[in-house]
């Protein structure tokens, strides 16, 4: 069954550029020009995903992120022209799964789009037993312990919820205040230090190359990435 994508942008060669794109990756496409069309669209389409661009004619579209989070969990990638890390930050602290800037290339917003769509059937039953397992490392969650290229990992309490967090969301992104209040509770949502002081203890344990990382990606100003791929449990004969 073909994925539905809702495009919502009041912008013709936009559209069209998405469509054509979508369309060659049998994508099912849907579109809307205003944020009241696109609301009414994802009420009644149901899409897998919805793609929101920012400066709609009728409303702003943070505004429609905001109104589409009381009823909906549909995966959001907003399309801005804002640069400013701020405004980044509240776009996803809003509600959106992810972004890209404009200019953005196809290349980039297909396989962000993959990325959010992806079945993650198989990982998230390892994940629901406890285990997360990837290309370099797994995790046993409930017993706090970790290995990495076959080698079991020395992991504080902290340095553990970090990690096994990150690679909860694979290749997602996940905002600076996601992890600070999700490890140190909404009091220290603003001591965006510590993010820094962890994540390189984690990258001497990982032997992770910031410049060229393998496990954890850098989001200046806004968060991390964890970009280890899941490992399918039906392949390695563990499903």
């Amino acid at each position: 069954m073909m994925q539905r994508i809702l495009v919502i942008d009041d912008e013709p060669q936009i559209r069209r550029f998405i469509r054509i794109s979508l369309t060659a990756e049998n994508f099912e496409f849907l579109e809307a020009t205003t944020a009241a069309e696109g609301l009414e669209f994802a009420a009644q389409e149901n899409p897998d995903l919805i793609i929101l661009d920012l400066g709609l004619p009728d409303e702003d579209g943070f505004k429609v992120l905001q109104r589409l989070r009381e009823w909906s969990n549909v995966p959001v990638l907003v399309l801005t022209a804002r640069d400013a890390e701020d405004e980044k930050v509240k776009l996803l602290e809003g509600g959106a799964n992810d972004y890209l800037s404009k200019p953005f290339g196809i290349k980039e917003l297909i396989a962000r789009i993959k990325v959010l769509l992806r079945d993650l059937t198989d990982n998230q039953q390892s994940a629901h037993s406890g285990v997360l397992e990837f290309t370099h490392l797994r995790m046993d969650i409930p017993n706090h312990q970790a290995w990495c290229h076959g080698k079991k990992l020395a992991l504080s309490r902290k340095e553990f919820a970090m990690l096994s967090f990150l690679a909860s969301h694979p290749n997602q992104l996940v905002t600076q205040q996601q992890l600070l209040e999700k490890i140190w509770g909404a009091s220290h949502s603003g001591d965006t230090h510590y993010l820094r002081i962890f994540v390189s203890l984690l990258r001497k344990k990982l032997k992770d190359d910031p410049d060229n990382p393998t496990f954890i990606k850098t989001e200046p100003g806004v968060g991390y990435r964890f970009v280890q791929e899941p490992v399918d449990p039906a392949a390695t004969g563990k499903g």
